[in-house]
């Protein structure tokens, strides 16, 4: 992994290719990359955790990512890709005009954060089987190694480490894991009959359950800035939307797949103390010395995969959305005479420019390894952080895709009632509860109709530029195109003229 992220190093020569890769992958580079991506411990040890408790049925944790993947290939995808953006809060900016990234940057930030300080977390499992090692021992050396390898390579190193990582996890769950548990516990067939025909019913989790999974999984895969920076590194639009469906096949088959080796495990091994122990049990009860090493790696590598994507999308909101709004905080906007550029835009692309990247990536990498390390569990901010993401930021975000009336006085008001409702959902309900998302999501919706529709339509200049954007053809090459967006770069839409760059 560190041999390929020094490669990356040397490849990398502007930060779109540190950040989308150059915006060059092709459809198996990204469908494979993608499905790393989402596909993350959640989804190999609690995949399989589930279908040693619910049979079958387990598979809905799974399955309700393959959902979110499959909808923003088949609907969002293309028309991200055309918009040649890097950051969510871009997109908001472009299509409402002014700024958003006060909030919606700092929302994401929090969000990618903590979602790779879960990943990193999740290291110290695998390196206690493997070695016996303390859980600070485990964190350290995973969360340097991914913290290396993305940093000096950025997303291209993170593309072919992703790609070795789909590789091992394909092999190590369906082609050794899958045939051994099911040899050992003597086929489907005896697994349903030692266990019971619930096993077998694909809605024994419970329906709210189901609708939960749906609401939680499906909703942050539309929006999160992780999946979208990743969709960014797709050559053409016609590949994102290919590569991505191909991803959300491959995660449903993941999740059967998860299930029925869970089920296995729970016939060989009915009396484990929790769920989530199935995998590395049933690991330890069927495969032999190397093998065994094997598969533990493709565990390892899902962590991976998933820490190492939101580590560099926490990077570039931080980078891109709030530094340059902390420099005009601080400095004021000031012009750049000799470039004749604000001071936010300057330096982007350059040699300046790549290094700030980088040095951004190994001081939150950093971070996020402390943090590990200082915390036992990070579910409750995490969820926290996810209902005021998607409470707040949904309905703007598809709503602005979707519906041509839609305005920046309804976004905003969109945003601010989505979380506020959440966060007072969870003043009274509870921080896990599933309550706050859904009042958020109907008040973030309501302020958003009423408010789009009493205000202003949005200036057409701001409509032309995002229907120029989109009006890019399904297959055009998006690499040769050497446009950057940089953070500010926006600021012009909040005007009636569209100055050419």
């Amino acid at each position: 992994m560190l041999g390929v992220g020094y490669w990356g190093y040397r490849r990398t020569k502007s930060h779109s290719d540190y950040l989308v890769a150059g915006r060059r992958l092709g459809t198996f580079m990204y469908a494979s990359t993608l499905s790393a991506l989402v596909l993350g411990g959640a989804s190999l040890v609690g995949g399989i955790g589930l279908g040693y408790k619910w049979g079958i049925s387990g598979a809905w944790l799974v399955t309700a990512i393959a959902l979110g993947v499959l909808l923003l290939s088949a609907l969002l995808a293309k028309r991200l890709t055309k918009l040649r953006i890097y950051t969510v809060s871009q997109m908001l900016d472009l299509r409402y005009g002014g700024r958003s990234a006060g909030f919606s940057g700092t929302v994401m930030f929090l969000y990618t954060f903590m979602l790779a300080v879960t990943s990193t977390l999740a290291y110290a499992t695998v390196f206690h089987v493997l070695f016996g090692w303390e859980t600070w021992v485990g964190i350290l050396v995973g969360g340097v190694v991914v913290v290396l390898y993305s940093s000096l390579g950025g997303m291209w190193s993170i593309t072919i480490t992703d790609m070795a990582q789909f590789i091992v996890t394909t092999v190590g769950v369906f082609a050794v894991l899958l045939p051994m548990a099911l040899i050992n516990a003597g086929g489907y067939d005896a697994i349903v009959t030692r266990l019971g025909d619930s096993f077998a019913s694909p809605f024994a989790i419970g329906g709210s359950t189901i609708v939960t999974y749906i609401v939680i999984y499906t909703l942050s895969l539309l929006i999160g800035q992780d999946i979208w920076q990743r969709v960014f590194t797709a050559r053409t639009p016609a590949i994102a939307q290919r590569g991505g469906i191909g991803a959300g096949v491959y995660c449903l088959v993941f999740g059967i797949v998860g299930a029925i080796i869970g089920m296995a495990a729970h016939a060989l091994l009915p009396d484990l103390e929790k769920p989530d122990q199935a995998f590395a049990a049933i690991v330890e009860a069927t495969l032999p010395h190397g093998i065994r090493g094997l598969v533990l790696a493709a565990g390892l590598a899902a962590m991976m995969s998933t820490a190492s994507g939101a580590l560099i999308a926490a990077s570039t909101v931080f980078t891109a959305d709030l530094l340059p709004l902390m420099f005009r905080r601080f400095r004021g906007n000031a012009v750049d005479a000799a470039a004749g550029t604000s001071a936010e835009d300057a330096g982007h692309g350059d040699e300046f420019g790549l290094r700030g990247f980088r040095g951004s990536m190994m001081v939150i990498g950093a971070a996020v390894v402390v943090t590990a390390m200082s915390l036992d569990s990070v579910v409750g901010a995490l969820t926290i952080a996810y209902n005021i993401l998607v409470g707040g930021l949904l309905v703007p975000i598809i709503g602005g895709i979707v519906w041509k009336r839609a305005t920046r006085i309804g976004a905003y008001a969109a945003i601010i009632a989505g979380a506020v409702a959440v966060i007072v959902g969870m003043l009274i309900w509870g921080d896990l509860a599933n309550e706050p998302i859904y009042v958020g999501l109907g008040a973030s919706a309501i302020a958003f109709v009423i408010a789009s529709l009493v205000s202003k339509p949005t200036p057409e200049a701001v409509m032309t530029e995002w229907r120029q954007r989109l009006a890019r053809g399904d297959h055009d090459d998006l690499s040769l195109d050497t446009a950057t967006v940089a953070a500010g770069q926006f600021e012009h839409l909040a005007t009636e003229t569209v100055p050419k760059r």
